[in-house]
């Protein structure tokens, strides 16, 4: 303060021709001393008067002080009466932002409140959302601890505890507390306490043996010489916390060293000299109280210049750098009272006042509005609370490889920040307790990576949740997400589920190999009935080839040939056409076929109950019947077909239900009532031949035509009863390949069972295809 006073009052372009001066008042933290002192001060007498004043010769301009909040808030009540102003360079409690209550109180350090939200927001910076929280039982302690609680919750995290230190040095309850932070899983605890009362739970943590916590410091013992003991140094080695704003004052240690106990007079001034020097000064004795040594006078004129010690070390000024401020503040709103021109000035009637005889209010309000911009650049001023912009350093405990703790300054926190990035961290300087730069783990649970969600355990802070899988079709692609995003229809995701994919396509291709391999069955299987119609036409005059109705015959064999190539329909990527007529062809051919056989197995009823003598039946063993039975079944599936078309035709589409993750590329048939009724109406036609077939399979056929046709509908009806289930539970392209199957397969049946033994006889037993033996086979 002498030095920031000097410095003011050697200015030329500050306060000209005045000169500011200092009364100091050493009242011993007493707290009745302290009412009289102020009482005093306002007074200006050595008596305290109250509402009274006699300051004469000079005039009293503001109060610096207290450094305790406590006695501050006291002073503030009784100062705020008369609106003197006074500024604190270390009281830090948020009620001193009340205007109402303290109207004139500013100060130079920052609020608790914004040292609150900073060291919650430090906390959450680093990533930990399971912490402890300690808090002296006082005041200062129990708003402070809420304020950060409140920070935390909001952002998400959680508070495992939050325990207070009683405000007395006899606290019992110091076991319990440590024995909370034993047994708790948070590895990281906030300590809003000053050193003595954590030094108290610091010794019962040795007791315990507490190991492998981090402390977070509020700035009234992050920078602590008591708690640099060696005993406290594995417990608070990565500690890291705020302190206050550290600067350095130019010219201020050569000042420092300049000083002689001449130019303070005091005892406790010769105490310092005789400790510092280790000497004795004549006309005293033994001050300092504690040196034994040889006896050496003290000349007054050792000289400081060579000594290295925390009094001379001005490298990281704290609480000296807000004494500072606080006399730079005075000294500049003094002087913008000074300067006030008549007629401009902020009173009534734009008055000014003057620098001889001014109120305290004026000086108030210049105080309010000041604005200085100080040597290493910060810029002061105050906003209506009374408060500066909070300005924190980050400092971090680190051991040495000597074995001393320091107290390393690794970063800032500044609300001012125009990028609303606070923090500025050096993360390589900061080393925790592990020695490494590895930031230490607090947290309930570990992480939920990406394609998890977290999800709240029952009667468990929202922190404990568990680690869900996203379901199915949904994702997270960040860490610790709180839901999972459902992927677009047309993508899926991977197997992390962490993005989505473009879906696969899928149907039956022809460069697949079940598709490859059902084309060339089909197309090799549809020469088969040519073949054997070459055969026909070339045995035509023969009895076998007769008796067997040879134009049915060739019809049969070409529908044949009609159902193996309709399966190539059902191959490929479905387009529109394709769907459109895949299965109409299919039911056309097929009922073509199932007519030709049934009319085949009619003309064999209707031929053997023609031959009783005078029937009227033979008129219907006319050739022109079995047609007219082929053309009227085959117009009613015609009629059925052009129905569906007409009402609801199928159509392609991108099946994106039946198989997750896959687009399944499929015809939809449009009116499933239409497909079954005509896959039905062959079933009605193929047992309508079966029944009849089984019926006359004793008549005495000849090469037992009625036996043929009859294990020809067996496995034709097998084959698609069959196919109903297995296409029911079959997926994707599996499902038109069973259809495909089905196809080939009861084709085969027909052309195995009705054709295979009448080409083996014609190749191969060329004697049974005559008449005599038709006609002995008759006659048997």
């Amino acid at each position: 303060m002498r030095f920031a006073l000097e410095e003011v009052n050697r200015r030329y372009d500050l306060l000209p021709n005045i000169t500011m001066g200092f009364q100091v008042y050493d009242t011993c933290a007493a707290l009745r001393k302290e009412m009289v002192a102020t009482l005093q001060m306002l007074a200006g007498q050595t008596e305290a008067i109250p509402n009274y004043s006699c300051q004469k010769t000079s005039r009293l301009a503001a109060v610096l002080g207290h450094s305790l909040s406590m006695t501050s808030i006291h002073m503030a009540h009784m100062l705020g009466l008369y609106r003197f102003p006074q500024i604190s360079h270390y009281s830090t409690s948020s009620a001193l932002s009340d205007r109402t209550q303290f109207p004139s109180f500013f100060r130079t350090v920052p609020s608790d409140s914004f040292q609150s939200q900073g060291l919650a927001q430090l906390v959450l910076h680093f990533g930990w959302n399971w912490v402890g929280l300690i808090a002296t039982g006082n005041d200062n302690g129990i708003q402070g601890i809420q304020v950060i609680k409140q920070e935390i919750l909001k952002a998400g995290a959680c508070v495992a505890f939050t325990e207070f230190i009683q405000s007395n040095l006899l606290d019992k309850n110091i076991p319990f507390l440590t024995k909370v932070i034993k047994n708790s899983s948070a590895r990281v605890v906030v300590i809003f306490s000053n050193d003595l009362f954590f030094a108290l739970l610091l010794d019962e943590m040795i007791k315990q043996n507490v190991t492998g916590k981090t402390f977070v410091a509020s700035e009234t013992w992050s920078t602590s010489t008591i708690l640099l003991a060696d005993k406290y140094s594995t417990l608070l080695a990565g500690s890291i916390g705020f302190a206050f704003h550290s600067s350095t004052i130019p010219g201020f240690r050569q000042y420092l060293t300049s000083v002689r106990p001449s130019t303070l007079e005091n005892n406790l001034s010769k105490a310092f000299w005789e400790r510092m020097f280790g000497c004795k000064f004549n006309d005293t004795k033994n001050v300092s109280g504690s040196w034994n040594g040889p006896t050496k006078i003290c000349t007054g004129n050792e000289d400081l210049q060579g000594v290295e010690n925390v009094y001379t070390d001005v490298s990281s000024l704290r609480s000296s750098y807000n004494i500072y401020t606080s006399v730079q503040v005075i000294a500049k709103a003094l002087h913008d009272l000074y300067e006030c021109e008549e007629g401009r000035g902020p009173f009534y009637r734009r008055s000014c006042a003057s620098i001889k005889h001014f109120k305290p209010w004026q000086l108030r309000h210049y105080l309010q509005n000041v604005h200085v911009q100080l040597s290493n650049g910060r810029e002061v001023l105050f906003d209506r609370n009374g408060d500066l912009p909070a300005v924190y350093d980050i400092v971090n405990w680190q051991l040495g490889l000597d074995g001393v703790m320091k107290q390393i300054k690794v970063g800032s926190y500044d609300i001012t920040a125009g990028d609303g990035n606070f923090f500025t961290i050096n993360i390589g300087a900061v080393k925790w307790a592990t020695g490494t730069s590895q930031v230490p783990i607090s947290v309930c649970r570990q992480s939920c990576p990406p394609g998890f969600r977290k999800a709240a355990r029952e009667g468990e802070p929202v922190c404990c949740s568990q680690c869900v899988p996203c379901p199915q079709g949904a994702i997270s692609n960040e860490t610790d997400s709180v839901e999972c995003l459902e992927c677009s229809w047309d993508t899926w995701p991977n197997s992390q589920k962490d993005k989505c994919l473009p879906k696969t396509t899928e149907f039956l291709s022809y460069e697949e190999p079940l598709g490859t391999t059902l084309t060339a069955t089909s197309a090799m299987s549809s020469t088969i009935p040519i073949s054997i119609l070459g055969l026909f036409i070339h045995y035509k005059n023969t009895p076998i080839v007769r008796a067997n109705n040879y134009s049915l015959s060739c019809l049969l064999l070409v529908s044949i040939s009609l159902c193996f190539l309709s399966s190539l329909n059902f191959i490929g990527s479905p387009q529109v056409e394709k769907c459109l007529i895949r299965q109409v062809a299919f039911g056309m051919v097929f009922a073509l076929c199932i007519s030709c056989i049934l009319a085949k197995t009619v003309m064999v009823v209707f031929a053997f109950m023609a031959t009783k003598p005078d029937s009227s039946l033979r008129k219907w063993t006319n050739a022109r019947v079995s047609y007219v039975i082929v053309l009227i079944c085959s117009l009613v599936q015609f009629i059925l077909c052009m129905l569906w078309i007409s009402i609801s035709p199928p159509f392609p589409e991108k099946n994106i239900i039946t198989q997750p993750g896959i687009i399944l590329l499929e015809c939809n048939e449009g009116s499933p009532t239409a497909f079954w009724c005509m896959l039905g109406y062959l079933g009605l036609l193929s047992t309508i031949s079966f029944v009849v077939a089984f019926l006359a399979r004793r008549l005495p056929d000849s090469f037992n035509e009625a036996k043929f046709i009859t294990f020809s509908m067996l496995a034709f009806l097998s084959v698609w009863v069959s196919y109903i289930p297995a296409s029911v539970s079959t997926r994707g392209q599996y499902v038109v390949a069973m259809e495909v199957f089905a196809i080939l397969s009861s084709s085969w049946a027909l052309v195995l069972c009705m054709f295979a033994p009448k080409c083996f006889i014609i190749i191969f037993r060329p004697n049974m295809n005559s008449r005599e033996h038709l006609l002995a086979k008759d006659k048997s």
